[in-house]
């Protein structure tokens, strides 16, 4: 693409912009800046989409700057939230702080020449400001018939909960960051999700007022899938990018599970693959759906650049051998982390004696089958299977030799109703 704009709108991520930004990413060397808010120590997949559009800015020789809200993480954003936020102290904040800023080291390049990335804290702007002078300096310069008609608020003011005083004032507090980054960097453009369109556009008017020129605004659509729900919710929780609260495999898995429908979106919207490849991946799944080779190369892409190469190489190697024929070649850890949560059972080892214990017992034990009659048709049927090899003889046992790691059974019966077996 011939620049930033016209590849962020073949990409489907431009929602809304203002007038001149386009001709402004054309022309000029544009630095820009979008926000994270430090409610957590780890971003999650949400917030990748956010995260690619300052790596995109970047590669497109632009500065991109990241904010990390530890001024404005104190007061809470009520953009696209129907409660108030809890709190966080000041200790709390400054510890969030750290990790994400860890994380977009890995997508932003702090010593590139030319046009380096840079990464603040807006507490130190807001946290040195009295509140009168804030008044005086911001607050003046905005209406609340202006920030009535703000979504974020008007949404909030029309709930059963209403909105505080606090979280009211966000807006002012964001329009301020925008104006310092000005001042400071010579920040030009705010980019974000359409939520934060209200919050952008107040920036772009205090920059006028205050200094007499122009700043821009560019947001992109908030993220659904095809099913109707919001992007990177899921029945087990959220999928964070911090390998200790979504293990690589778990998160490697998460993206390999895309629905057909969403696979070459978000091989638009998380991956640097150019339209040519996005396109033929497209055709590959048109010509053989069931082989889901784009959404094994968007886990692939995705998880190296999260957790590097050698992770999503090892979680690409154990989903390989944990749909194949057989996992006991599989660490513990990776076992645990796909079957984290199905039903387990935790077996004492000396159950097992010298000889093992009979697959019919076992099965009726941890109650895959309502009695040992049933256990037995079920084996003979062929329907029950252990540690994904299918198991058809009735008297075969189950020693402790053959465990995972010598600790770990999978049981299945038919091809979904898995159960874990933990030797203790």
């Amino acid at each position: 693409m011939a620049n930033l704009f016209d590849e962020l709108q073949w990409r489907g991520l431009v929602a809304d912009a203002t007038e001149a930004v386009a001709e402004a990413l054309a022309k000029e060397h544009v630095t820009a800046y979008i926000g994270f808010d430090p409610t957590a120590s780890s971003l999650h997949v949400g917030s990748l989409l956010t995260v690619m559009g300052l790596a995109r800015l970047q590669r497109f020789g632009h500065s991109p700057i990241a904010i990390v809200g530890g001024g404005t993480g104190m007061i809470g954003d009520p953009s696209g939230k129907s409660h108030e936020r809890q709190l966080l102290t000041r200790e709390q904040i400054d510890e969030n702080v750290a990790g994400i800023r860890r994380q977009l080291e890995r997508f932003l390049d702090f010593d590139r020449a030319g046009n380096p990335a840079r990464i603040v804290n807006n507490a130190d702007w807001l946290a040195a400001y009295d509140l009168l002078g804030f008044l005086r300096d911001t607050g003046k310069y905005f209406t609340v018939n202006y920030m009535l008609q703000k979504e974020s608020v008007n949404r909030r003011l029309e709930s059963e909960e209403g909105i505080s005083y606090t979280e009211f004032s966000y807006l002012l507090l964001q329009a301020r960051d925008y104006l310092e980054l000005f001042d400071r960097h010579n920040c030009t453009l705010q980019m974000g999700g359409t939520d934060q369109w209200g919050n952008i556009t107040a920036g772009i008017e205090l920059i006028r007022k205050l200094r007499s020129t122009r700043a821009h605004g560019l947001v992109w659509p908030l993220m659904t899938t095809a099913a109707g729900t919001k992007f990177g919710k899921t029945e087990a929780g959220t999928i964070w990018l911090d390998p200790a609260r979504t293990r690589p495999f778990k998160f490697y898995q998460f993206w390999l599970n895309t629905d057909d429908r969403d696979v070459v979106p978000h091989l638009r919207c998380f991956t640097f693959f150019d339209r040519a490849t996005i396109d033929a991946l497209d055709a590959a799944t048109k010509r053989a759906p069931e082989k889901r080779e784009a959404q094994r190369v968007l886990a692939r892409e995705v998880t190296s650049a999260v957790h590097g190469a050698d992770q999503a190489a090892r979680a690409e190697h154990a989903s390989a051998l944990l749909f194949g024929e057989d996992i006991a070649t599989l660490g513990i850890d990776d076992v645990l982390a796909v079957f984290d949560d199905v039903p387990s059972t935790e077996l004492p080892a000396a159950d097992l004696g010298v000889d093992g214990i009979g697959l019919v017992d076992l099965v009726a034990r941890v109650q895959l089958a309502p009695s040992k009659t049933e256990a037995r048709r079920l084996v003979e049927s062929g329907g029950i299977y252990v540690n994904n090899r299918r198991m058809s003889d009735v008297k075969a046992r189950l020693t402790r030799e053959a465990a995972i790691g010598g600790r770990l059974f999978v049981v299945r019966k038919g091809q979904k109703q898995n159960h874990l077996i933990r030797l203790t």
